[in-house]
């Protein structure tokens, strides 16, 4: 039986990386990130409606994904009368966004550089006239 790598990780760094992990968790997907970057750009909390009209989502949608959002330490609900506001938990948060959007842009360019120096390069026979080789091949066999 294969051992999980995590088993050889030091009892004081196992929940930090856990704890780690699950904050991925909480950022793995478009629409939370989506609502992140929207309270992010505000300049004061939101409420839920205000969410809803900037995501598209419906509202148990938007609610299921706030819940995530929560539990993972993200962002923070504040009742205030009939109306709940959100906020992020920490303003490193934003900057978490931001780095990984740097990232992501450099990596996307990085990507188009090694797409365009193939620009040049000669073809290959497609994909259907090997099948069809192949094919008559196996059945003059």
């Amino acid at each position: 039986m294969k051992q999980d790598p995590i088993d050889n990780f030091t009892d004081a760094n196992r929940p930090l990386y856990e704890v780690k992990a699950n904050l991925f968790k909480g950022l793995a997907h478009p629409v939370r990130v989506r609502v992140l970057e929207v309270l992010a750009n505000a300049e004061a909390d939101l409420s839920v409606s205000d969410l809803l009209t900037d995501t598209g989502l419906e509202a148990s949608h938007l609610s299921q994904h706030l819940s995530v959002l929560r539990r993972h330490n993200l962002v923070v609900a504040e009742r205030r009368g009939s109306l709940v506001f959100y906020s992020l938990a920490y303003p490193q948060v934003a900057d978490l966004l931001a780095v990984a959007r740097q990232l992501l842009v450099e990596i996307l360019e990085t990507t188009q550089q090694h797409l365009i120096s193939t620009v040049g390069l000669p073809r290959l026979a497609s994909t259907d006239a090997r099948s069809s080789a192949l094919t008559s091949d196996a059945v003059s066999r």
